[in-house]
């Protein structure tokens, strides 16, 4: 099983940068060992179910709430009947239809 969720987290108080709180989760999401990407506008992790990503998310809530007020959080999830690898070739698949390489 393969389980690809996106997710971006921050307090909606405190200062208009949030990349020190992105950055507490970001810790929190490295060091879980699930694969996962981070882009510009949130992180996408990769784990073998969503109860299993949801966990490394639910512990990033854990964090931020122990000096933010309220957080806000939007998150996609994918959830497929097959192989965990998906984070790459969900991207080398449309390369491979366009016949090169995107910027990524």
């Amino acid at each position: 099983m393969s389980a690809l969720v996106e997710f971006s987290m921050f307090p909606t108080e405190k200062t208009q940068s949030k990349s020190a709180f992105v950055a507490r989760v970001l810790d929190i999401v490295d060091k879980s060992g699930l694969a996962y990407q981070l882009t510009p506008m949130g992180t996408i992790i990769e784990g073998e179910t969503v109860e299993e990503v949801l966990a490394v998310i639910n512990k990033a809530y854990e964090e931020l709430q122990k000096d933010c007020g309220r957080v806000y959080s939007s998150i996609k999830i994918d959830w497929r009947d097959g192989p965990v690898g998906r984070l790459g070739n969900k991207v080398g698949s449309v390369e491979e239809k366009l016949g090169r390489k995107l910027r990524s």
